[in-house]
Formats: C-alpha cells, structure tokens, sequence
C-alpha cells in the first residue's frame, strides 16, 4: 500500500507539471507522428478509422479501455500473492519500477493523445459513443491527459499476462496472452496511444527485468500441482 501511494502521488504530481505544457504536448504528439512515419510504422488513425464503422466493436473497445487495465491488475496481483508467493514479489517490483520510470517519463516529456489530434484523422471514440475516463483536459484534476508516452496499459498488461504464463501449470495458460494484444488494439483503436507508446513501455519493462533477474522465481513443485 506505501509503494501504491508513493506512486500514485507521483502519478498526480504529473498532472501538476502538466499543466501549462499543452503547447509542448501538442507538438511532441506532431514530432511522434513524423518520427512513426519515417520508421514506416502503420498509421494509427486508419485503426482509429476502421472503429468508426462498427458501432459494436467502438463500444466494446471503449468498455475494455475503461473496464480491464485496474482490475486485470488487482485480481492478477491478489492471485499471485496468495497462490504464488514468489512469483508476485518478482512482478511488483517490476512493475513499481515500470510505472515509476513512466511517470519520470510522464513529467519530461508531456505528450498529447492521438485523441486530441483531429487535424490529423483521429475520433476520440471514447467520446462519441461514451464510456470515457476522462474530462475535459482543462478542468479534468485527476488525471494526467497528456501522459501517452509510454503506455503504461500495455507495459502492465504484457507484464502481468508473462507473469501468469509462468506461474499457471495448465494448459489455459495461453489464454492469458490474448489480454496484451487486446489491450494493444484497443488502446491504438481507441486513439488513446501511439505505436511507440507500447514499444517504449515493453522496452522498459525489458530492461527492468534485466536489472530485477535476481528476484526472478525458481520453479518448485508447489508450482506444478494445477492451475490454479
């Protein structure tokens, strides 16, 4: 709980530095885009434009992007803890370091959304069909909106999903794995990140695994009895 609060207020005092750094936000977001298309990445407003023509999958994509990242986290996280021990020490650290580096990142380099960016494609779905998590960028005090770089959806979302892979001894283990490359589309669909987004934050991730393989989990044969 102290490390969750120490983050958290980190994660605000983001929003704090934010504001006042919309113009800069505004033209980091313009600077990544042209950097994407030199590195011929694909367009992420043509994924953005393929939801507004399925009123089914916009709604479904803004109810994942809403609904899943928090509590994936926490029942992941609980699961861990009371079933495997080990396993859960390795990925808090791990992710305490992911999020703290991203809201490092957050505060340097404020980034505007795809979501803002209509002069260039994009529909903030979330709007249009509702369950947004978000206001209005100027009044919204809870959130920092311009905090796209990196995803911290997709960094948690890979990180946690590797973790059960490990830890699960059944062979629905590979059902685990869909969760990140879900949450990749919806977050790129939905125009709230960018490519790079989740590539910085699996770059990250990578490196603090690196750093953290002394905690790394040796298999027992408590982990071999099922899958639960």
């Amino acid at each position: 709980m102290a490390l969750i609060t120490v983050l958290y207020l980190g994660y605000r005092a983001g929003r704090i530095f934010a504001a006042g750094q919309e113009s800069r936000a505004f033209s980091n977001a313009h600077a990544l885009m042209d950097f994407e298309r030199g590195m011929h990445l694909p367009n992420e407003a043509s994924l953005n434009a393929f939801l507004t023509h399925s009123d089914t999958l916009a709604r479904f994509a803004n109810g994942y992007y809403a609904s899943v990242h928090f509590p994936f986290a926490i029942a992941t996280l609980l699961w861990l803890w009371v079933y495997r021990a080990q396993y859960y020490t390795w990925v808090r650290n791990i992710m305490a370091a992911l999020t703290a580096t991203a809201v490092v990142i957050h505060v340097l380099v404020p980034l505007a959304p795809p979501r803002m960016l209509p002069d260039l494609g994009f529909v903030d779905l979330a709007t249009r069909y509702g369950q947004s998590v978000y206001g209005p960028p100027d009044t919204d005090t809870l959130s920092n909106q311009f905090a796209a770089m990196p995803s911290l959806h997709i960094g948690w979302a890979l990180l946690l999903s590797i973790a059960l892979f490990l830890a699960i001894r059944s062979r629905w283990r590979w059902a685990v794995l869909a969760h990140p490359v879900v949450t990749t589309f919806v977050v790129i669909a939905t125009a709230n990140h960018y490519w790079l987004d989740g590539l910085v934050a699996t770059l990250i991730m990578v490196i603090a695994m690196a750093f953290l393989t002394s905690t790394f989990p040796r298999r027992n044969r408590a982990d071999t009895t099922g899958g639960r």
